[in-house]
């Protein structure tokens, strides 16, 4: 059996030229631990980040970009397997701290779900990271319940077009921001009620109009810095904002006296560096709460181009364009290149 694999590695910080298709030693899975044979990796902003040395893998983790795949289980701790309901040659899907951009990769046994039934492997690789995100930030730490309104900002990405499902199918009322009328129409589509093209409109005003001045119970937000200011004077009393990147910045001025009479929550997370038990805890929730949603049609994976693995230069490009709706997937089954470069 060949020991070696095909693998993108960064190979020097900087734009997306600098991704390389090379040969790896296959990785060993461990005590807990299952071996994909990955058909297919997610492509995620914070794969860009790292690219760009603004995001480095936690201690430990592989250096290769990559933080969900999906295939099937080579193998591994067959007896953390079976506690887990998983067996050898299983179609799964898995979130990863890093080594997604590979023919193999390994994954802790908790962090693996079977691939919903009538999905695809392309489809199914699009689901860990976001999924994730969405159920540990807007319905552990946001508390979104049936009735109330979640704002996202960014309603087009892989995060907003989950969170828009998500929220639906448990009974909230849903506000996007987005950059273009495409991409709005595309979130009406998924199940959105008001899209705000944040470039022509005033999304505080715009929440307020749309909800007769009551504002947003939670706000899923991807940009943080001038952003915090404007969006506690868009929350409903007890509303809860909930950071998960800042892209508009870390720095950010507000009036806290709002905070206090209005009882908000500020809060956030990153999901990367946290335990494997935590994610196992989440990845638990899913299964039992989310998976049967996506089986039975009610959340459907939105994937917008599925690309070579051997080009993955050219889907981080088009990450960075910002015109995708819904995800980027990199096909382990195509014919693979010489380079991952040229963009």
């Amino acid at each position: 059996m060949d020991s070696l694999m095909h693998a993108i590695e960064i190979s020097a910080f900087g734009g997306p030229q600098v991704l390389r298709l090379v040969r790896r030693p296959r990785p060993q899975p461990r005590e807990g631990e299952v071996l994909i044979r990955v058909s297919a990796s997610g492509v995620n902003r914070p794969d860009v980040l790292q690219r760009r040395g603004a995001y480095p893998p936690p201690p430990g983790a592989p250096d290769l970009p990559g933080l969900e795949v999906a295939g099937v289980i080579d193998s591994g701790d067959v007896e953390a397997m079976e506690a887990a309901g998983l067996r050898i040659g299983q179609r799964v899907c898995a979130l990863v701290a890093g080594g997604g951009y590979a023919e193999y990769c390994v994954a802790p046994v908790g962090q693996v779900l079977p691939v919903p039934s009538g999905c695809s492997d392309v489809e199914a690789a699009g689901l860990p990271e976001t999924f994730f995100t969405v159920w540990s930030n807007v319905f552990d730490r946001g508390r979104l319940q049936a009735g109330e309104t979640l704002l996202v900002h960014g309603g087009a990405s892989g995060i907003g077009v989950t969170a828009i499902q998500m929220a639906r199918a448990f009974g909230a009322q849903v506000i996007v921001t987005v950059g273009s009328r495409d991409k709005a129409q595309a979130c009406l589509r998924l199940g959105a009620q008001h899209a705000i093209l944040y470039r022509e409109q005033d999304f505080v005003a715009e929440v307020q109009r749309w909800t007769a001045g009551r504002g947003a119970d939670v706000i899923l937000d991807m940009v943080a810095g001038p952003y915090v200011e404007r969006e506690i004077g868009c929350l409903a009393d007890d509303g809860r904002l909930v950071i998960i990147a800042v892209q508009g910045g870390v720095q950010a001025a507000f009036d806290a006296g709002q905070v206090l009479r209005r009882r908000l929550t500020i809060t956030g997370s990153t999901l990367r560096p946290r335990s494997v038990a935590f994610k196992a805890a989440i990845a638990r929730e899913l299964r039992l709460r989310v998976w049967p949603l996506i089986e039975h049609g009610a959340i459907r994976p939105v994937v917008y181009q599925v690309l070579p693995a051997a080009q993955a230069a050219q889907a981080h490009a088009l990450m960075e364009a910002d015109t995708h709706v819904g995800k980027i997937i990199l096909d382990w089954t195509a014919p693979l290149a010489t380079a991952a470069s040229g963009v």
